[in-house]
């Protein structure tokens, strides 16, 4: 994900802020154990097979910030196997206990979300998997990093990033999804995509027609999506909009979404529930300074 100098700015004080939530006034475990003046190498090491790796970017940031040195042995979405090394610690011995489970965390839950991507996405080709808002507060840019490493779309990253009216906007405006629409394109201009989430066929059409740039089929079956897009076709509306598919997907029916040709489908799932990726920090060698 390209990144702006603010962004990289905020990247690190987030980073920084992991620590000091885990390290508070000391790693106290590590003070009164391990000599402080003892050195030490390490390894990272994939615990589970055929994972997609992600967050090693991050994790060298953690312990660059806590005084070591760290050497990715991949890149971020290549694929591991169990017992994989994929990245090597070197620095003081404290230094890297501190930075350990942070790192870890990081590495385990952005290689989750990009493992989950990736299965998703294979499934799903040539259709594009999208990732929603529904992140972890605090995570939103590493979560959606993961997604697109692991070859999926970081749809919006914050609400002023587009237009996106929902069914509880257009209860509130009164009901009528193209009056949501005229009202969002006046209000927001031409530069600015304006989606608009159709429960029906029928709010699907007046959408575009009142001028949407994309439509989401909320919760729609897939014979329905299907139908909806094939008569969008018929009626010369589907080349004027983007559709996205939204609601219910999982890995048993995504295929059936798929074969109704979207331009993606988005799932919460792949960012709020997905099973992190055990990765372990394993200490090599030890030594104290001369």
């Amino acid at each position: 994900m390209p990144a702006s100098l603010d962004t990289v700015l905020d990247i690190r004080q987030a980073l920084a802020s992991f620590i000091q939530e885990d390290v508070g006034t000391g790693d106290i475990t590590s003070n009164t154990t391990v000599p402080a003046d003892r050195n030490a190498k390490a390894e990272i090491v994939c615990k589970t097979g055929n994972a997609v790796v992600c967050g090693l970017e991050e994790a060298g940031i953690i312990f660059e910030m806590c005084g070591c040195s760290a050497r990715a042995l991949v890149r971020d979405g290549s694929r591991a196997s169990k017992g994989k090394r994929v990245m090597i610690i070197e620095g003081n011995a404290r230094a890297i206990l501190k930075a350990e489970r942070v790192a870890l965390n990081l590495i385990m839950r952005m290689s989750g979300i990009a493992t989950e991507t990736r299965a998703l996405a294979d499934k799903a080709k040539p259709v594009k998997i999208a990732a929603t808002r529904k992140t972890a507060p605090g995570l939103r840019y590493f979560d959606k990093k993961a997604v697109v490493i692991g070859r999926g779309l970081a749809h919006r990253m914050r609400l002023d990033d587009m237009v996106l009216i929902k069914d509880n906007h257009i209860a509130l405006a009164g009901g009528e999804p193209d009056k949501c629409v005229r009202l969002a394109r006046e209000g927001a201009g031409t530069a600015i995509k304006v989606e608009c989430e159709a429960k029906s066929e029928k709010e699907a059409i007046v959408a575009i027609r009142a001028g949407a740039d994309i439509v989401m089929l909320d919760n729609f079956t897939p014979a329905q999506a299907a139908k909806t897009i094939r008569n969008l076709a018929k009626l010369g509306l589907r080349k004027k909009t983007i559709i996205e598919i939204s609601g219910g997907v999982n890995h048993k029916n995504i295929k059936q979404y798929a074969k109704a040709k979207p331009d993606y489908v988005s799932m919460g799932y792949i960012t709020h529930s997905p099973k992190a990726v055990d990765f372990s920090l394993e200490i090599m060698t030890a030594k104290t300074k001369s």
